[in-house]
């Protein structure tokens, strides 16, 4: 059999310019027994909706099942979310974040000490004062310019 005019049809109806009834011949020729291996993968797009139409009728009695089966459950009670639930999360993430930068500093400061300690004991001559230039010569200077200065000013008044 030639199937030339359902692939023709096929091609219109992927680029949407099928009507109505050219859909209608498709579904009506999906939903037969017969056929070619080639457009059964189309089967299901065709049938879906009147498979779908068979499948979901509801009862007359639908709405006292589910009426029955609500009955069935306990009510749920509301629970109250106090501002401190909210914010436990919160609490416990900085709990964790402080322990950590604790126990960092702890061991910075245990590496830190084992280092200046054997530094210590390698030089004998670190608490002795070294002889030479200061580093803060200009400082130095002004305040000892100001110091100057108020001296002065004071010998003067008191004179």
């Amino acid at each position: 059999m030639d199937y030339k005019y359902i692939e023709q049809l096929l091609e219109r109806y992927w680029c949407c310019e099928t009507s109505l009834q050219e859909e209608e011949i498709l579904r009506a020729f999906f939903s037969q027994e017969d056929i070619p291996a080639a457009l059964l993968p189309y089967r299901d797009l065709f049938t879906y909706s009147k498979n779908e139409k068979e499948e979901s009728v509801l009862g007359s009695d639908f709405d006292q099942r589910v009426l029955g089966i609500i009955e069935k459950d306990e009510p749920v009670k509301a629970r109250i979310i106090t501002m401190r639930h909210r914010l436990m999360p919160l609490f416990k993430a900085a709990a964790i974040v402080a322990i950590i930068l604790t126990l960092g500093n702890a061991m910075q400061v245990a590496f830190s000490d084992e280092d200046a300690s054997r530094a210590v004991s390698s030089t004998a001559a670190v608490d002795k004062p070294h002889e030479g230039p200061s580093v803060a010569k200009a400082d130095s200077v002004k305040v000892d310019t100001l110091q100057h200065k108020i001296q002065t000013s004071v010998s003067s008044i008191t004179k």
